[in-house]
């Protein structure tokens, strides 16, 4: 399934249907009186926010929605059927805005939640609506009431325990892949990772939900490499695993740019828990990997750096147990 994160819908409410002019006609009834029914009301248009989703892919190709209008009113008091109503599916962590992308209208955090987004509209009177004892035969209806529209903004923020953070080609899918059983794509280039992946890390009877967010670069901040759509998703993490690749030749630089881009997108981003993790360390001997600890503990005094290596699966274990702390599990693993 391809993952879209962001997309632009027309919805539509239905318009009510309009009221009947009808009178009795019956053999042997000489004043029969008005009957016509009122018209149905137009169908509302809904939003459900479903567990099991995690893209907008569904709004791709089918942009426009529009609920049904309601019935005409007939006659011997019959009133129109309502139209029907349209629900669209989001994936829960989906914010939904106005045309104007600014507005938020809702943020549907919970599961099975349903919000109506557009009320249909009433349905006209028909004439024996109007019947008084000074009118008795009045021809008198009135049209169904309008529905409304509007163009909105879906923004789908994905909703995870954990997201893992890094510059690109850190080792984020490789770590996703062994940590949990999801299948992302893994290669050695930069930028392999173009959207967001989830995963489910499963230890004996807990568990909690791993996001690969795609490698941010210098400037994610301003929109480069589309890094204010990932760093939107790391919003919802509770704690963060921040990867270093400790075969690079400026491990400081490469976590200040990281930082730094938390910081500029939103000061909130920076305040989350942190796991610090030096990747690919079957890569360095021993001395070597030491000393890049030191450099970085000098950097962030008392800080505890961990190391992994996904090739290897050494270090895995402990970087989950640290994760299920930050979350307040009763037990690490």
């Amino acid at each position: 399934m391809k993952f879209l994160d962001e997309c632009k819908i027309f919805i539509q409410s239905g318009h009510g249907g309009a009221g009947c002019i009808s009178f009795r006609r019956e053999k042997f009834i000489e004043y029969g009186g008005p009957d016509g029914g009122n018209g149905g009301k137009g169908g509302s248009v809904y939003i459900t926010a479903v567990q099991n989703l995690n893209t907008l892919i569904d709004f791709r190709y089918k942009q426009h929605f529009k609920a049904q209008t309601g019935h005409h009113g007939m006659g011997a008091n019959r009133t129109g059927p309502h139209g029907e109503d349209i629900i669209l599916n989001v994936p829960v962590g989906t914010q939904i805005f106005e045309d104007d992308k600014e507005t938020l209208i809702k943020d549907m955090l919970v599961p099975n939640e349903t919000f109506i987004i557009l009320r249909g509209g009433d349905g006209g009177f028909g004439n024996a609506h109007y019947k008084t004892s000074t009118n008795q035969a009045p021809r008198k209806s009135t049209p169904g009431w309008p529905g409304e529209e509007k163009w909105i903004w879906l923004h789908l923020k994905l909703i995870a325990d954990v997201g893992l953070i890094g510059l690109p080609n850190a080792g984020k899918s490789s770590f996703l892949s062994v940590a949990t059983r999801a299948k992302p794509k893994i290669a050695d280039y930069p930028f392999t990772t173009l959207n967001p992946q989830l995963g489910v890390v499963s230890a004996y009877d807990k568990e909690f939900v791993l996001a690969d967010i795609p490698g941010l670069i210098e400037d994610a901040h301003l929109g480069h490499g589309l890094g204010t759509r990932f760093l939107g998703h790391i919003e919802r993490c509770e704690t963060l695993i921040h990867l270093i690749d400790c075969t690079s030749e400026n491990i400081i630089g490469d976590y200040g740019i990281v930082r730094k881009e938390l910081e500029c997108y939103d000061e909130t981003l920076s305040k989350k828990q942190e796991i610090i993790v030096l990747n690919k360390s079957d890569l360095l001997l021993d001395e070597e990997l030491e000393e890049k600890i030191i450099e970085l503990k000098k950097l962030l005094p008392g800080c505890t750096i961990l190391t992994c290596s996904t090739a290897t699966r050494q270090g895995i274990k402990s970087v989950l147990e640290k994760a299920y702390k930050n979350l307040n599990k009763e037990e690490a693993l």
